[in-house]
């Protein structure tokens, strides 16, 4: 009797969680839009506007195709070719996958080798501005011995397009990095890894950093933000400060029955209410790469605390292989992760737009001032009428008043 008892609550929420993931692959395909932002395809920059800049944000590409049929790779040709020169190009870490570049004796090696060869290659005929940032699979998947790969990363990189500035933060070292894109727009690069990376991380001028406490990155980072209060600002990184996926603490309902398919796809075996235990673990106390670990947690606390002081801000991160906007306290949070695969992400929250398709976002910057973002969607997908069709399109709003700056940062 008593395992009837138990029985029938667990094939209850079986059948209630099949019909739900039923409900979810229907859906899950689709855009997600905001209310206020339904009529975002009306919305353009004026006809005398004249691009100034344009930025290509390129989340994980670290498994494209080199055969030359990557549809992401082919968005991103067009794009430069519409650009030419006026433009950059950010890759925001996980170049490559699974665990950066390794050693020549490593087996993954080869496979790695020729899809960074590839990238290179693609950049290198590009005239305009090109950076790599790192990202947790580049230091080896976060692993105690991953300063010695991403620095490896970094080498490749420098050597083969002939740029000190192709790979930033250098060294593995914080950050902040701080590049002058055009009149009024400014970029800065901060490298969240090293808050959440085991082992070895470089600190101090004898490993190639300008400070030996963690705490002159946060003062240095506010000086920067103080004192450029009149541009606009892109702040990039890896790893996001919003998100309705994966790392935000956000899991399918698959995710809940079939809790296996975790460690590989096609182990779909049905575990209601036990196979909960890994989506709450992952949400209330994290991976060393989830937003509710006790170092990531730290750093967003840390990191939001200081922008939330100001008004003209655009984090751009990738870690979350969807696209996502928000808007939060007049500035912008963006994930662009999806170069090279995709994965769940829950629509509404505080999203202005969601999107579990492969592309990347745009930020275009014009003489008239109007800095405007678009996400590009590499593939078929329901509501998207062709392949590199623009999905959302937003303009920022203009930079305000300073705010009251804060003591504390």
């Amino acid at each position: 009797m008593l395992l009837y008892l138990l029985l029938i609550p667990a094939v209850l929420f079986l059948v209630f969680g099949l019909f739900s993931y039923w409900q979810e692959l229907k859906y899950r395909k689709k855009p997600f839009y905001k209310l206020s932002d339904v009529g975002w395809r009306k919305c353009l920059p004026k006809p005398e506007a004249r691009l100034v800049h344009s930025i290509a944000f390129m989340g994980d590409v670290g498994y494209v195709a080199t055969d030359g049929s990557d549809p992401v790779m082919k968005l991103l040709q067009e794009w430069q070719e519409s650009i030419g020169p006026d433009g950059s190009i950010l890759f925001l870490g996980d170049n490559l996958y699974p665990v950066g570049l390794p050693p020549e004796t490593h087996r993954h090696y080869p496979a790695a080798k020729e899809r960074f060869d590839f990238l290179l290659q693609q950049m290198g005929a590009y005239a305009g501005r090109k950076i790599f940032l790192s990202g947790n699979h580049d230091w080896n998947k976060g692993r105690k011995n991953g300063l010695e790969y991403m620095l490896r990363q970094e080498k490749y990189v420098v050597d083969t397009l002939q740029d000190e500035d192709s790979y930033l933060p250098r060294h593995g070292c914080p950050g902040p990095e701080a590049i002058q894109l055009a009149e009024g727009l400014l970029l800065i690069i901060i490298n969240t890894q090293w808050w959440v990376q085991r082992g070895e991380k470089p600190m101090g001028m004898n490993q190639g950093c300008p400070y030996d406490h963690i705490e002159e990155f946060f003062l240095r980072l506010n000086q920067l933000l103080r004192r450029n209060q009149h541009q606009r600002i892109v702040v990039a990184a890896h790893h996001p400060l919003y998100s309705n996926a994966l790392h935000g603490g956000k899991f399918t309902i698959k995710q809940h029955i079939f809790p296996l398919t975790a460690a590989h796809k096609r182990f779909y075996v049905p575990l209601p209410i036990f196979g909960s235990l890994y989506p709450f673990y992952r949400k209330l106390f994290g991976a060393y790469e989830d937003m509710s670990h006790r170092k990531y947690r730290k750093m967003r606390k840390r990191l939001l605390r200081i922008f939330h002081q100001y008004s003209n801000i655009v984090y751009v991160a990738g870690h979350d292989h969807n696209l996502q906007h928000f808007e939060v306290r007049d500035n912008h949070y963006i994930v662009s992760g999806s170069g090279s695969k995709t994965s769940f992400v829950k629509k509404g929250g505080k999203a202005t737009f969601t999107l579990e398709q492969r592309g990347f976002f745009v930020l275009n910057y014009y003489d008239t001032g109007e800095v405007w973002i678009e996400a590009l969607a590499a593939a078929e997908a329901e509501d998207i009428p062709k392949p590199g069709a623009v999905v959302f399109r937003k303009e920022l709003s203009p930079v305000l008043q300073p705010k009251k700056q804060e003591q504390q940062v």
